[in-house]
């Protein structure tokens, strides 16, 4: 397989659960040596897709191949050269660190010898060396992850996905997970991404999609996206006065009206940011730059899940 190929092509990919359908016809495509991003809120059928990727949920319809090969008919040695990290604990807690990591080992009969130098350069890599004969529920939880981080390179796979791999850290060990991922992003290991947070997509992601419903809504790298949803400046105003609700319906332009907040997306227009900030802007007004959040709740809205 030459670099140049994707390592993941998806086409009209769909995934029925009796009537309901999580994944409705997507197509996509991963590159080698890329961090690729899938966003969604609840119920948008990212953790069905990913499923998919690494032979875990069969597909109603459509293909998918992974390095080439059919998942349908290759995913004996697909997963030979995948990793996964999953949203949940799935550590043993009857072992201790090193253990969890040479008994998966096992798993692809890995040499005994080749297991244990894996063992050591992965507990060297996530700063875990000094607990090695802890057991796990000894473990912090940004330890237990970065852990299962490791579990997950075991057997030098070519292709690592990540589900939600962040989730419940605090910011200083989601930083240290952020740090460890980048390395191995530089190292040209292929990643994909499901997660919560827009701040670890862009910071992560050379390129995401933010699906909804089942289907891709867009497709990106996180600076188009913002540019082209959210753009480079964003005012945000609480309990706007009438005036400045009138004002920026006048200019036509785009806006949010929230309960006691009104958003507005000037985008390059700097002389109209001028006029409200002179004009309208005398307290209680954020001038900040467009994020992805801003992009993800645009097109996904912003009322809540179940």
């Amino acid at each position: 397989m030459a670099k140049a190929d994707p390592i993941i092509e998806a086409v009209e990919v769909t995934k029925k659960f009796g009537s309901f359908t999580a994944v409705d016809k997507v197509s996509l495509t991963v590159r080698h040596g890329e961090f690729f991003g899938v966003l969604g809120p609840n119920g948008a059928g990212k953790t069905s897709i990913i499923r998919m990727m690494y032979g875990f949920s069969p597909l109603s319809a459509g293909v998918m191949k992974v390095f080439g090969l059919d998942i349908s008919t290759g995913w004996r040695e697909i997963r030979g050269q995948i990793g996964v990290c999953q949203q949940d604990n799935t550590l043993d807690p009857d072992l201790s660190v090193e253990k969890n990591l040479l008994v998966f080992a096992g798993y692809y009969r890995l040499a005994q010898s080749v297991a244990a130098h894996k063992t050591r350069e992965l507990l060297n890599f996530f700063a875990l060396s000094h607990k090695r004969l802890a057991q796990v529920s000894q473990l912090s939880g940004g330890m237990a992850r970065r852990l299962m981080l490791a579990r997950a390179l075991i057997n030098d796979p070519r292709l690592v996905i990540l589900d939600e791999p962040t989730t419940g850290l605090d910011p200083q060990s989601r930083h240290q997970v952020w740090d460890k991922l980048r390395e191995l992003r530089s190292r040209g290991l292929t990643m994909v991404l499901t997660t919560h947070y827009m701040e670890e997509a862009a910071h992560l992601c050379d390129r995401l999609i933010i699906m909804d419903r089942g289907r891709i809504l867009v497709e990106g790298s996180p600076d188009q996206l913002i540019s082209a949803y959210a753009g480079k400046s964003i005012i945000e105003v609480s309990t706007p006065r009438p005036e400045l609700v009138a004002f920026v319906k006048q200019q036509q332009v785009r806006h949010e009206e929230l309960a006691n907040r009104l958003i507005i997306y000037p985008g390059a227009n700097d002389q109209l940011s001028r006029v409200i900030r002179e004009r309208f802007c005398h307290e209680r007004c954020v001038f900040r730059n467009g994020t992805l959040e801003d992009v993800f709740l645009h097109l996904t809205g912003r009322e809540l899940r179940e």
